[in-house]
Parts: structure tokens; C-alpha cells; sequence
């Protein structure tokens, strides 16, 4: 809808440069004022949040041993910070989960264009990937260790089970979705299947490309924690495992904080290379 009240702007200002630039730079303003207004309810939100859990713990009204506390967390956080440990929790998590996702993307893309270039490919496997799509990866747990062992490779391999088929899905849904007159046009033209997919497919496909790389962000998170939960001897997944072991409740919620701080980084690091590539194609 804001896309296109900014197109009819730019043809209003064709038409009439004077007061429709006037116009479109007015609204263009209202867009800008919504954005901060819209950012300042999400700040408000989440202050909030935080107030009104340290308020309940500091009166009782919920157990702090248990739910723990905005400033108990912070302690803990410190602490974890002055021993050295934090950073070194964050760095083992951040790498498995940015092997998994760049792996798992890149790997889930090219099988995508492999089943799209195959039609009787894809009728073959779309049972077997529905199949793993519904699968509890946390099952194949006990035989990746003895697969591939104990360490970080076990995890990134789970990482890459759960964002990998996710990616496939998605992306293929998306390349089948463009228009097939556009297709068959090309095809009527003479266009290889290679050229079909260069000029139509993947242009109109950026979208869902870019969506599928923001799904795949928070599957590659799902996979590293359930990996580290299962065989890890470092991240944030143990700093869980390990404090609801020993009831340090503390070292669970602060776990937890930092892992949604990663995750909306990584979230809105994507999200802001899409605006870059939207505004190249003229589309923002």
C-alpha cells in the first residue's frame, strides 16, 4: 500500500513538478514520523518489560529464584564478562550458527534450482522433503554424535538439518510461483532454460529469496541450541543446559537475554540488506 501511494507521488510530480514535489516531500515526512513513532512503541515495549519484571521480583509478587530478575541478570552478566567467559560463550555460538546459516542457505538455494530445473526431480523427493521438514531433528541427535563426533561439527551439522530443508521449501515455492505466460514466453522466444531463469525466475524471485534468508536466520539459531543442548562443551546452549543442572537460574535467563540480543542483530542485519537491495531495484 506505502508503495504505491509513493508511485502515484512520482507520477503526480511528473505531472505537476511545482506542487506535487511539495506534496510527495510532505509525505514522505508522515512516512518518516510513522517510522520513529513506530521504533519508539517498540523501545516503550520492551522498557517496560523489563520495569515491570524487576518491579514484580523486588516485591515478591513473583519468585525471583525462579523467573530471576532484570538486574540479577545483569550480575550475572558481569560477572561472566569479568571472568572472561562471556565473550568466549558468545563467539562459540555465533560461529556455529554463521556456518550453519551460510552453509545451510547456500546448500538450500542450489538443491532449490535443482528441483525447479527438474520438474519429475522435484515430484520424486516432495514427500521425503515434507517428510524431514516434519521431523523432530533433535531425534538424529545420538547419530550425528557417533557420525561425525562430539564436537562442533555434530552441532553445525543440526544447524544445517533444520535450516537447510526450510530454505528449500521455501525458495522453491517461490521460483514456482512466478508466472508461467512469463515462462512460456521466453520459451516461445527461444530462451534456454538457463536464460529463463536468469531474465525471469531469479529477478522476480529477490523477494522471497531475501525471506527465506530471514527464516533461515532464526532456524540456524533452533539448530546451534538444540545442538549445544544435546553435546557441547561451550555457547550459550550449555550456559543453559549447565545452569538448569545446578539451579543458577540466573546464568539460564541471562543465556537466554543474549541469545534474543544475537538473534535480532543477525534478524535485522538481514533486514537492512534487503532495504539496500530493494532500493537498487527501484522498489523502495
Amino acid at each position: 500500500m506505502r508503495l504505491d501511494r509513493i508511485r502515484k507521488g512520482r507520477v503526480s510530480a511528473q505531472a505537476n513538478p511545482a506542487s506535487a514535489s511539495a506534496e510527495h516531500i510532505a509525505f514522505l515526512k508522515r512516512v518518516k514520523r510513522h517510522n520513529r513513532f513506530i521504533i519508539a512503541i517498540q523501545l516503550a515495549i520492551l522498557v517496560i518489560f523489563f520495569a515491570l519484571w524487576e518491579i514484580l521480583a523486588r516485591t515478591g509478587a513473583i519468585n525471583s529464584f525462579i523467573f530471576s530478575s532484570p538486574s540479577r541478570v545483569l550480575e550475572t552478566l558481569l560477572r561472566l564478562y569479568s571472568s572472561g567467559e562471556l565473550f568466549r560463550h558468545i563467539g562459540v555460538t555465533m560461529l556455529e550458527t554463521v556456518l550453519g546459516f551460510t552453509i545451510g542457505t547456500a546448500v538450500g538455494t542450489l538443491f532449490a534450482v535443482l528441483l525447479w530445473w527438474s520438474p519429475t526431480l522435484e515430484r520424486v523427493l516432495d514427500p521425503y522433503m515434507v517428510v524431514l521438514n516434519a521431523l523432530p531433528k533433535i531425534a538424529l541427535g545420538p547419530i550425528l554424535i557417533v557420525w561425525v563426533g562430539s564436537g562442533m561439527e555434530a552441532i553445525v551439522v543440526m544447524a544445517l538439518l533444520v535450516s537447510t530443508i526450510v530454505t528449500v521449501i521455501t525458495v522453491l515455492t517461490g521460483f514456482n510461483d512466478i508466472s508461467g505466460e512469463k515462462q512460456l514466453l521466453m520459451k516461445t522466444l527461444g530462451a534456454t532454460r538457463l536464460q529463463t531463469f536468469l531474465k525471469v525466475v531469479l529477478p522476480a524471485s529477490v523477494p522471497t529469496l531475501i525471506g527465506a534468508l530471514k527464516l533461515s536466520v532464526g532456524m540456524s539459531w533452533v539448530g546451534v541450541i538444540v545442538g549445544e543442548y544435546l553435546v557441547s562443551k561451550a555457547g550459550l546452549g550449555y550456559l543453559i543446559v549447565y545452569g538448569g543442572q545446578v539451579f543458577k537460574l540466573d546464568l539460564v535467563m541471562a543465556s537466554i537475554v543474549v541469545l534474543c540480543a544475537l538473534a535480532a542483530i543477525m534478524y535485522y542485519a538481514v533486514a537492512i540488506w534487503e532495504r539496500s537491495i530493494l532500493k537498487k531495484r527501484g522498489e523502495r
